[in-house]
């Protein structure tokens, strides 16, 4: 067993790459047994707790959305998403890499956070099966 603060560098590295801070509370929604488990890990271990379930009541500042081409209707989940997200939160759209099962084209996610009026601000690569696709609330175009 690994002690806390005993991640190896790679898996410390994966929650920088998704802006994980200490004290931030993340949700976890579409969660099955393909997901990466080094990568939730990683992210428990950089956000100091453990990583909340889709049932939580809390406001959060990440939700982390493991999602497979055949899951339903994005834009709908990104939806419900939102609805615990904090202001400043973002969300992290976990999908399988090109040529794995479940892939999702990344027009697809586009397509859904457009139309949830969210912005894609970002991509990682999380390990050797999953790519990260982070999405924010569109900025609203300061006034003049």
């Amino acid at each position: 067993m690994v002690a806390a603060g005993d991640a190896g560098k790679g898996e410390a590295d994966v929650a920088e790459r998704l802006d994980i801070e200490p004290e931030m509370v993340v949700q976890e929604l579409g969660w099955d047994e393909d997901v990466d488990d080094d990568v939730r890990a990683a992210i428990e271990e950089r956000c100091g707790s453990e990583i909340l379930d889709e049932d939580a009541d809390e406001v959060v500042d990440v939700v982390l959305l493991w999602w497979r081409e055949d899951d339903g209707d994005l834009t709908d989940t990104l939806l419900d998403a939102m609805t615990p997200l904090s202001d400043e939160g973002v969300i992290w759209v976990l999908t399988p890499k090109t040529g794995r099962e479940g892939y999702v084209e990344p027009a697809d996610i586009s397509e859904a956070a457009s139309t949830a009026n969210l912005a894609q601000t970002g991509k990682v690569g999380l390990g050797e099966g999953w790519m990260g696709t982070r999405l924010a609330y569109r900025k609203a175009k300061a006034k003049r």
